[in-house]
């Protein structure tokens, strides 16, 4: 089992989801962030005045997957979340340990 952890662009999360759904993942955890890559921000201009941004807001989804499905899992979310501008976001995998579900004391590959 592993973690795929993926930073997007707020606005292509309903492609992401969507793409993660024809693969058959049942459930994600999404939250709010906030960071910078190599570009450290950028700079806007408002009412004339300049304005760095360092911080760009960003979300993290978190999907609990098979290890056969992360290949699948990582193409389905670079294809949705793809621009072409900088800032499309990063993806890492981690191992999952154990895997519980709370109500039913499934674990493992069945908690999933």
């Amino acid at each position: 089992m592993k973690i795929v952890m993926a930073v997007i662009k707020p606005f292509k999360l309903e492609e992401v989801r969507d793409a993660l759904t024809t693969l058959g993942v049942h459930g994600l955890t999404v939250t709010e962030v906030k960071g910078y890559g190599r570009q450290k921000g950028h700079t806007e201009i408002y009412r004339g005045a300049e304005y760095a941004v360092s911080f760009l807001p960003k979300l993290k989804i978190e999907v609990a997957v098979p290890s056969e499905l992360v290949d699948p899992v990582i193409d389905a979310i670079t294809a949705s979340a793809r621009t072409g501008q900088i800032g499309d976001g990063k993806i890492f995998v981690t191992s999952l340990e154990k895997a519980v579900r709370i109500r039913t004391g499934e674990t493992d590959g069945d908690a999933l």
